[in-house]
């Protein structure tokens, strides 16, 4: 659900003869937002996890107890799903790709590519922008009563401060790379660019791969383990 409809939000505003043509960043940020609202809303039974970096995150700050085998089960799932919606983007904008001729705009709508491309600091822009979404999503639901399992502050609103969260990222920090800040998110539908039989789409780009893997991991990461020391004092 979070690829079809984030997926589907950028082929409507850069693909060829789409009604939505140049709808703009705010249009696919806003997309993205309420994909990630629809996705969370039918994935609760998981606990909604829909990122390999929010799923590291919360193993790392100690909220996901159900072992690293079962975190590792969740990734694999994670990036299944990812691909299985962005076939389903690719299905139903079939004749807009058969239009397209830009590979760079066909790749766009599967994946993330920097503006500006600087390895390093296309890193380090990945890992602040998961930080911001691990360690927000950590603070939403801190200080709740685990014993009557009721959720702390905004968590009690359920996807709707994630989806939030989630478009405010991408207005003030998703212009340098498009915001990955989910490594199944870009891995998943790479993956289908490079098998599903695309006209004119040139290279999948792995050479950059594997920055919004490796970033979103590390600022996940950081953030979890941030949470200990700084949210305690929020």
């Amino acid at each position: 659900m979070l690829l079809l409809l984030g997926g589907g939000v950028v082929a409507t505003a850069i693909l060829t003869k789409s009604k939505g043509l140049g709808g703009g960043w705010l249009l696919i940020n806003f997309g993205w937002g309420l994909a990630v609202f629809a996705g969370v809303t039918v994935s609760y039974a998981s606990g909604a996890h829909l990122n390999p970096a929010v799923t590291v995150g919360l193993l790392v700050a100690g909220k996901f107890t159900q072992g690293i085998g079962v975190a590792l089960l969740y990734i694999v799932a994670q990036v299944l799903g990812a691909m299985i919606g962005a076939f389903l983007v690719w299905l139903a904008f079939k004749k807009h790709f058969d239009e397209e001729e830009n590979a760079g705009t066909i790749l766009g709508v599967f994946s993330t590519g920097p503006e500006i491309r600087s390895y390093g600091w296309n890193l380090i822009t990945e890992i602040i922008g998961t930080f911001v979404l691990v360690f927000v999503v950590i603070a939403f639901g801190h200080g709740g009563d685990a014993a009557t399992k009721t959720p702390a502050g905004l968590a009690a609103l359920g996807a709707l401060p994630v989806a939030l969260l989630v478009v405010g990222i991408g207005a003030s920090l998703g212009g340098p790379t498009g915001y990955a800040i989910n490594p199944a998110r870009d891995f998943g539908p790479r993956i289908m660019h490079a098998i599903l039989p695309i006209r004119h789409k040139g290279s999948s780009d792995w050479g950059y791969s594997w920055v919004p893997i490796v970033g979103p991991l590390i600022g996940g990461a950081l953030a979890g383990a941030l949470s200990y020391v700084l949210l305690p004092t929020l």
